[in-house]
């Protein structure tokens, strides 16, 4: 026998499948739906903007920015990371100190709007080290690229050798970085 129901348990929502084997009750239970962000209370939200700017916290200090205790602030952490809400943790390295002087973003056509041209161009992004964000976009442009090199003759000869030999691609538009007003690395916490 097989019997079927949901369970709320706080935040999350669990299917459970009840079956029945030689008269021993067995359960499994799948989460079905995760935490949203409008679960998250201030001082979830308080732990994310704090991450965001400083990554490198420890918990003590994260534990002191957000007026918690480093068990409760480590748990909320954790949590956090376990939902998705925290993706990873990375070092902001400096371009210019990394000898990268140019910074482009290239707006991109493929030669035909197919599946085939598009799943092979985000193929290829991804082993190209030069670029370092690639958005599909509507409009004019189907991809928006971030490419970082050391100067204008590096970028003529990735364009001619790494972008440009790619099947797919029909034509770009380049616009050079004057300078960078503005980066956070983050999104707003509303």
């Amino acid at each position: 026998m097989v019997g079927y129901h949901f369970v709320k348990c706080g935040n999350y929502t669990l299917f459970a499948s009840i079956f029945t084997n030689n008269d021993e009750y067995h359960s499994a239970y799948q989460v079905i739906s995760k935490m949203e962000y409008g679960d998250l209370d201030t001082i979830d939200k308080n732990i994310l903007g704090q991450l965001q700017k400083h990554s490198d916290l420890t918990v003590k200090e994260l534990a002191a920015a957000v007026n918690l205790s480093n068990s409760a602030t480590f748990d909320r952490q954790k949590r956090l990371e376990r939902e998705g809400f925290i993706k990873g943790y990375k070092a902001v390295l400096d371009t210019k100190r990394m000898g990268l002087g140019i910074t482009v973003l290239c707006n991109m056509r493929l030669k035909q709007h197919s599946q085939q041209y598009m799943d092979a161009f985000m193929q290829a992004v991804q082993n190209i080290d030069e670029i370092t964000e690639c958005y599909n976009t509507s409009g004019e442009y189907d991809f928006t690229l971030k490419i970082h090199t050391r100067d204008m003759d590096s970028y003529q000869e990735f364009m001619r050798t790494r972008l440009g030999n790619i099947e797919c691609v029909g034509s770009f538009h380049s616009v050079f970085v004057m300078s960078e007003v503005k980066n956070t690395h983050g999104v707003p916490i509303l």
